[in-house]
């Protein structure tokens, strides 16, 4: 069974500059991942501070990075969730932004 996929968001071909395109309406993942350096602690305490959760919350998402090797811990749009991917990254956590796919 073939899949079709479909984009609510088609690109003109004369839309198309050169560089990096990057649609910011839609929905992103931020994706915290595990590594050996960084302590439960400094992960909860990160997440807690840049990411407005709970300790109860924080804690959950750190169990799931350590267990699982990453974690959407935030979802929501691009241009909000990159100044909260810099800020954890500037503390030495890594972390990424993925689009959600959506078929």
């Amino acid at each position: 069974m073939q899949t079709m996929l479909h984009n609510p968001h088609p690109v003109e071909l004369n839309e198309v500059e050169t560089g990096t395109l990057t649609n910011t309406e839609s929905p992103c993942n931020l994706i915290v991942w595990n590594d050996e350096v960084n302590t439960f602690e400094w992960v909860i305490e990160t997440l807690m501070e840049v990411c407005g959760h709970s300790a109860e919350q924080a804690e959950q998402c750190a169990m799931i990075i350590h267990t699982q090797g990453k974690y959407a811990v935030k979802n929501g749009s691009y241009d909000d969730l990159k100044p909260l991917c810099d800020e954890i990254t500037d503390r030495g956590i890594g972390a990424t932004i993925e689009v959600t796919s959506s078929y």
